[in-house]
């Protein structure tokens, strides 16, 4: 990496760096030691397909297995350690930014993968839009401690003018070339990867982005973890002062916007139906999960709707009574955040009809729609399944500076884990 600390406030400064990269001939594949990132693996089931599709996958750096925090973050990084001294894992020769593409049917997305200097969000350089829980921060933090690494990159989301000039000529000139890695992972996306390292494309990429702020559209938690590493290193400047981001420019490249659900293993559907009583409306829907989506997408054009389930059917809940709204709902945010449904589930419902407390022993946060059903079915829980935002929604919001609840978007498609990694030890 260059030398150069990061630039005021003016904009992103995105500066290379050697990656980490797994060395094909020692596994498998290449999709055999990818994975999601840490928070969309589905545990335990996906977690141990992970680890049994190849004894070098990813996984066993993002989320080892130990009975202690302490022992799995040590874990980690002796994994780590180990996987760099017997070749498994090999620096590039010299820094780079990382072009990399993902493709599936008609959706294409292509970005650029680098460190980009860290701001607080008061900056107005890198603006988040949800809150964050503790605990996952804390977890995050003491990992990268350990192994001083950044294992996975945040995804972040930027607009130019969609002209063909910067950031994007770069990445058109650069996809004729040999990729460094190309592989397709068993979702069906293929993933391409390419090494930047001319000066005369670096000093285009870096120009362009100090003209744009950024959305943090996935990895509120690691850029967290990003800000508390880089307070607890004061020696600047300094490789703690900069993350490993993928971004994406969505004028060119619109990103999909997904719900997350909530798996509440603890609440029967029957409880959680009779604390709700008359204070929304609720319908029965004996259908295939695809046709309760389509109904709740229905309702939400409409107002505030959820969809519970975990007992064999789907139950649609709309229309809430807009008295307890009233009285439960904090004011003093604007109305696109008062009418949020995640706002509502979590003051309304949670707090107020259920008293569920946000903590992981309470809440599960899942992606998919029918692993939380089946889970939920599994556990004798209910599954709380939302509906998308629009990203409208939360980049206004964000550019306000209010942050919507934990885990209330899913932009994607996600970056694939264990493509590239960045030690700050090479820095």
């Amino acid at each position: 990496m260059n030398n150069e600390g990061p630039a005021a406030h003016d904009g992103l400064h995105l500066i290379p760096f050697r990656g980490l990269r797994y060395v094909p001939e020692r596994v498998g594949s290449l999709a055999a030691v990818t994975s999601p990132p840490y928070d969309v693996v589905v545990r335990p089931d996906g977690l141990h397909h992970l680890e049994s599709a190849d004894p070098h996958n990813i996984v066993r750096l993002i989320l080892p297995q130990a009975a202690l925090p302490e022992d799995r973050h040590r874990q980690a990084a002796e994994t780590l350690s180990r996987w760099l001294a017997e070749g498994v894992l090999a620096a590039d020769p010299e820094p780079a930014l990382y072009v990399y593409e993902q493709r599936k049917g008609d959706l294409l997305q292509r970005g650029v993968i680098g460190a980009l200097a860290l701001s607080e969000p008061s900056d107005g350089v890198v603006l988040p839009h949800e809150d964050v829980m503790p605990e996952v921060v804390a977890d995050r933090t003491a990992l990268m401690r350990s192994t001083a690494a950044n294992l996975e990159p945040l995804l972040l989301a930027y607009r130019s003018g969609g002209e063909l000039s910067g950031t994007s000529a770069v990445i058109e000139r650069t996809i004729p070339c040999p990729p460094v890695l190309a592989t397709i992972t068993e979702d069906g996306f293929s993933h391409r990867l390419w090494s930047v390292t001319d000066p005369a494309e670096l000093d285009d990429i870096q120009r362009d982005l100090k003209n744009h702020q950024a959305l943090i559209a996935d990895g509120h938690h690691r850029w967290a973890t990003y800000l508390r590493l880089r307070a607890e290193h004061t020696t600047s400047p300094g490789p703690w002062d900069y993350g490993l981001v993928l971004l994406v420019d969505t004028a060119r490249y619109p990103l999909q916007v997904r719900a997350i659900h909530r798996l509440l293993r603890r609440l029967p559907v029957v409880d959680a139906l009779a604390a709700i009583g008359g204070s929304f409306r609720v319908r029965s829907l004996d259908v295939p999960v695809q046709q309760a989506l389509d109904a709740l997408a229905e309702a939400a054009a409409e107002g505030n709707a959820f969809l519970l389930a975990g007992d064999g059917r789907f139950h649609l809940v709309d229309r809430p009574d807009p008295e307890l709204l009233a009285d439960t709902v904090p004011g003093g945010r604007p109305v696109a955040w008062r009418t949020l449904d995640a706002t509502v589930l979590h003051a309304t419902m949670l707090d107020r009809l259920w008293r569920i407390p946000d903590t992981p022993e309470r809440i599960t946060y899942i992606h998919d729609s029918l692993a939380a059903v089946t889970q939920a079915e599994r556990d004798g829980g209910t599954a709380v399944l939302m509906h998308p935002v629009r990203e409208e929604v939360v980049r206004d919001l964000a550019r306000e500076g209010v942050t919507m609840p934990r885990k209330s978007t899913s932009f994607g498609p996600k970056p694939a884990t264990g493509l590239v990694l960045r030690s700050l030890n090479l820095d």
